[in-house]
């Protein structure tokens, strides 16, 4: 048994193959970041904790808020366009990648293929 406690950052990882035998990664974020990226073989499951968001995959913007889940399948380009001010989200990636090879897999794209 292991506990983690996230600190008060506003991003972070808590759990993952860089430290246990775990199959995913799992973080937090207090709030979206802009960044139209696309992940090559992680899927990526956002579970809203507080607040509303508002996230474009592909060329749909979807609206997030507390006890929504969405999922991120590899392949689908996204990015967050706003949080409110008690946005909380946890994230985890599925398979788990550490360090250099989880920046490998993610790769930025321009945001126009995310649609006006």
């Amino acid at each position: 048994m292991r506990l983690k406690r996230a600190d008060a950052s506003e991003k972070g990882w808590l759990a993952g193959p860089w430290d246990s035998d775990l199959q995913v990664s799992i973080g937090f974020a207090n709030g979206g970041v802009d960044e139209p990226h696309v992940h090559s073989a992680i899927t990526e499951v956002y579970l809203v904790a507080r607040g509303s968001a508002s996230i474009r995959v592909e060329r749909d913007t979807i609206e997030l808020h507390e006890r929504d889940v969405l999922v991120v399948e590899p392949g689908e380009a996204h990015t967050f366009l706003a949080a409110s001010d008690d946005y909380l989200h946890f994230v985890v990636q599925t398979p788990g990648l550490a360090g250099g090879e989880a920046r490998r897999e993610k790769r930025l794209v321009p945001p126009s293929r995310l649609g006006p």
